[in-house]
């Protein structure tokens, strides 16, 4: 709930690189109960785009969250494509960014939801996930005419890329800290709901149920019954098969992207000092609140 000194937040500048554009939301017109779906990547955002997709359009065994969520910041697809595709949409709409709050325009009327993960899990997600980009992706990821660094193949020893992730603030994506730290410095906004993914592995059903509410849908057994369904692993990497970017960007399509949705892998590769490394990453960038909140998910 608000709690009377949050203030509104402002966009205070653009974010440009090889996968984010953050200028083409100033364009976007808003609706009343529009749903923004945030994350930094890798911690939630397909599986609860999944979910609030179910919620929204009622359990539909047709509907593949990703397909109907327009990603405004995704630099893959023309600007003028993902705006049309949003505002053609009759239902209520669900959008997706990967963006931190000082460089997205916010939006009273709109509901968000931040999805949170330990930064280990993290990066062992968003290893994989790098390690499948196809050659067209790194094409329009690294174009001659860009004002970035070029975006760099994925260092094949996990170890050694934890590392470089941890040293370079979540390189080669976007600043990781300060990132969570935007979303967790406007958790009292009363559109704004924080939710962790280890709430989604320990209970799927109360996180459906949460987010329905927040959202103010009704969440009848057979409507949750019917999300949980649609929501599995299984079903989604199924369902991926029908969206034709997954294959374009990453070698196997959607069987590949949509990968195990686990926790803790990183335990059996890691020292202890490097597991505790992550934590002193954390003490210097977050406050302890929101360090204790990313790595437990306790509030």
């Amino acid at each position: 709930m608000a709690d009377g000194t949050t203030a509104q937040p402002a966009k205070r500048r653009e974010i440009v690189n090889a996968v984010l554009d953050s200028r083409r939301w100033n364009d976007f017109s808003f609706r009343d109960d529009d749903i923004v779906i945030a994350t930094w990547a890798k911690s939630g955002t397909t599986l609860t785009q999944q979910i609030v997709a179910q919620l929204v359009l009622g359990g539909a065994d047709d509907v593949y969250g990703q397909a109907v969520s327009p990603w405004l910041d995704f630099r893959f697809v023309p600007a003028a494509d993902v705006l049309a595709m949003a505002d053609a949409q009759k239902h209520r709409r669900l959008l997706k960014t990967h963006l931190p709050v000082d460089a997205l325009v916010f939006d009273p009327r709109a509901k968000y939801v931040f999805i949170g993960r330990d930064v280990r899990d993290v990066y062992w997600s968003w290893h994989h996930h790098h390690s499948l980009f196809t050659e067209a992706a790194y094409a329009i990821m690294n174009p001659p005419d860009r004002t970035w660094q070029e975006f760099p193949r994925a260092d094949p020893n996990i170890r050694r890329g934890y590392h470089e992730f941890l040293d370079r603030d979540g390189w080669p994506f976007i600043p990781f800290w300060s990132h969570v730290q935007s979303w967790w410095n406007i958790r009292g906004l009363p559109n704004v709901m924080l939710l962790h993914f280890n709430r989604l592995q320990s209970d799927l059903p109360g996180a459906v149920r949460d987010v329905a509410a927040f959202l103010r849908i009704e969440a009848t057994d057979a409507l949750v019954s019917k999300v949980l369904t649609h929501s599995t692993i299984d079903w989604m990497r199924q369902a991926s098969k029908s969206f034709p970017y997954l294959e374009v960007v990453f070698e196997g399509g959607g069987a590949n992207f949509i990968n195990k949705g686990t926790n803790g892998r990183w335990r059996d590769v890691l020292s202890p000092e490097e597991v505790a490394k992550a934590d002193h990453c954390a003490a210097r960038n977050l406050t302890p609140d929101c360090a204790h909140w990313l790595k437990t998910g306790e509030r």
